[in-house]
């Protein structure tokens, strides 16, 4: 388990991504995960690498019954309680390999681009699988597997004036620990293939309902000409599954 959140050079310039929105959770990955997302009143939701606690605070105040905010930064959840604390949110220094909540607590489950930080994703869902109520729901995103899959710091290929040309898709059967640079160097995630990902859900009781590879808007580009090269390669994949046990 990597705590790079608690790197004091990480998490300050994370966060100053995030608060400037800058990032592409806020353009691309946050608008495609609330499509998803069911009507939230009274649902009861367990909320997996809470970060800052930004996302919990909006399902407390859409309507959720109860919000338990999880993670395994000190510093982040630090914050959550400092700027996004609420009376029906529960926020847990924790790291998500050990939930260890009730059968059946939660009609809700959502992670939002935590999940290429676990080695063991099989443990991982059958944790959350075990804790859905039943029909409740899993929503989760991720760096997409042709992300994940490059060994090198950048996947973009470049030409001799530094245009890119392609991304590099390689190693993409290799399901192994990388490490990137990202605000520090030995940024540790694991890369997975599309067809683990589903079926590690389908065996563990969770149909899946949705897959979403999101783009940016056209408004979104206009005001960010650069976002239009995500159109290139998909940056991240959103899952939505029920639980049928």
């Amino acid at each position: 388990m990597q705590n790079i959140y608690d790197n004091e050079t990480f998490f300050e310039s994370y966060l100053s991504l995030r608060e400037n929105n800058e990032g592409l959770n806020d353009v691309l990955e946050i608008p495609a995960f609330r499509s998803l997302l069911p009507d939230l009143q009274d649902k009861v939701i367990l909320d997996i690498g809470c970060g800052f606690g930004e996302s919990s605070k909006w399902y407390a105040e859409n309507g959720a019954k109860k919000v338990v905010g999880i993670d395994i930064s000190q510093k982040m959840i630090h914050k959550a309680k400092e700027i996004n604390a609420d009376k029906k949110i529960e926020y847990y220094n924790l790291p998500m390999e050990e939930i260890e909540f009730g059968e059946n607590e939660f009609d809700l489950v959502v992670s939002s681009l935590s999940f290429h930080y676990v080695e063991d994703f099989c443990s991982l869902i059958k944790k959350i699988s075990n804790v859905l109520k039943p029909n409740g729901l899993c929503i989760f995103s991720q760096e997409h597997p042709v992300v994940t899959a490059k060994k090198i710091n950048n996947g973009w290929a470049k030409s001799e004036t530094g245009a890119k040309t392609h991304w590099i898709l390689d190693n993409y059967q290799e399901e192994t620990m990388r490490k990137q640079t990202w605000f520090v160097d030995g940024v540790i995630k694991y890369h997975r293939t599309i067809a683990t990902i589903v079926n590690t859900l389908i065996e563990n009781h969770l149909n899946i309902q949705k897959i979403l590879e999101p783009i940016s808007t056209s408004d979104a580009e206009i005001i960010n000409p650069e976002l239009k090269e995500e159109r290139r390669r998909p940056p991240f994949i959103i899952l939505k599954a029920m639980s049928v046990k």
